[in-house]
């Protein structure tokens, strides 16, 4: 069973050719709007727009890279929530015309579950239940998950979410959109303990950014009336990154220790932070609980996540049960 996958909820325009039975992913391919970093954040109306321009090649792309034809294609499946109306639109309604074409189905799915289940691009060897953490720029997220099917979310932030902070407070360093990925190259050079930064103290399972940035915005203005000298940089970085790490390693800390799950699984933009993925594996070397967390190219948006998902959640479902719309909401409510 072959899937082919788009997704386009916000800034990149993907597509990937899965084999449904032995969870290969035969090709991904991902075109991401650079342009976005004049504007310092993403602009919905460009955005959509540019998929529009991009979406037949990236599909053509990822059908010559998996060496096969749209007529082999048995299933087609999509993000259809949440994220940009706009960008969305143009995936689920190209998704549906090559059904329309083709007469195979479309299946809809949901962006953060994709996340979710993404590190069974890494391993398949996930045991249920697992402790899910979905780390990226617009969701900070923990989950209890017992299935494909079933879910419970546990908690997330209350405000920012930790990629969010982390471009944010890149913007305030002077460094472009999306800045997350500076701050990480840099505090490898830097000291985490240079600087004082808050660590929210908030429910459990529970996380809060706004805080930190407003220090970090504070602490910029009174120390620096210039601009900020390019040598104190690194330490800034390496502090802000361990202040948002260590947030986050605290609220994932509680979940793992409150349900002890089999597996630990780090999914989203932010997982691929190094300070983030290293902290992440000595708790799991300390609770003998296996962590994983995608290959980079899979914790950014990726249609690969969106066919594998398809794969094991519609295999056995009549096309003519799924009920197919696009939404713009934050996150469906849990699975339980």
């Amino acid at each position: 069973m072959l899937i082919l996958a788009i997704e386009s909820s916000c800034d990149e325009t993907s597509a990937a050719v899965i084999d449904g039975t032995t969870k290969i992913v035969k090709s991904n391919i991902v075109s991401s709007q650079l342009f976005h970093s004049q504007y310092g954040g993403v602009i919905p109306e460009l955005a959509s727009r540019a998929h529009v321009e991009a979406i037949s090649y990236v599909v053509e792309k990822a059908l010559a890279n998996a060496e096969c034809s749209l007529e082999s294609i048995d299933a087609f499946a999509v993000t259809t929530q949440p994220g940009l109306p706009g960008a969305l639109l143009v995936g689920a309604n190209f998704a549906k015309g090559l059904a329309v074409k083709t007469g195979k189905p479309v299946f809809p799915i949901n962006h953060i579950e994709a996340h979710l289940y993404s590190g069974f691009l890494e391993s398949q060897d996930i045991e249920f239940p697992f402790v899910g953490f979905v780390v990226s720029g617009g969701h900070t997220s923990l989950f209890l998950v017992e299935s494909f099917a079933n879910y419970t979310v546990l908690g997330s932030t209350r405000d920012d979410a930790a990629g969010e902070a982390f471009d944010k407070i890149a913007s305030m360093l002077g460094f472009p959109y999306p800045g997350g990925i500076y701050i990480d190259k840099l505090s490898v050079t830097g000291d985490p303990e240079a600087f004082s930064f808050p660590i929210a103290t908030v429910g459990e399972f529970q996380f809060s950014f706004s805080g930190l940035k407003t220090s970090v915005r504070n602490f910029l203005s009174k120390t620096f009336t210039q601009e900020i000298p390019e040598n104190i940089k690194p330490d800034i970085c390496a502090s802000v990154q361990n202040a948002i790490t260590e947030q986050l390693l605290k609220g994932l800390k509680q979940a793992v220790y409150a349900y002890k799950p089999k597996t630990i699984v780090i999914s989203g933009g932010v997982s691929a932070n190094t300070s983030l993925r290293a902290k992440a594996e000595l708790l799991g070397i300390q609770t003998s609980i296996p962590v994983v967390i995608p290959k980079g190219e899979y914790c950014i948006d990726n249609a690969a996540m969106i066919g594998l998902l398809a794969s094991y959640r519609y295999t056995s479902t009549s096309p003519s049960s799924i009920k197919f719309s696009v939404k713009s909401s934050s996150l469906r409510s849990p699975r339980k």
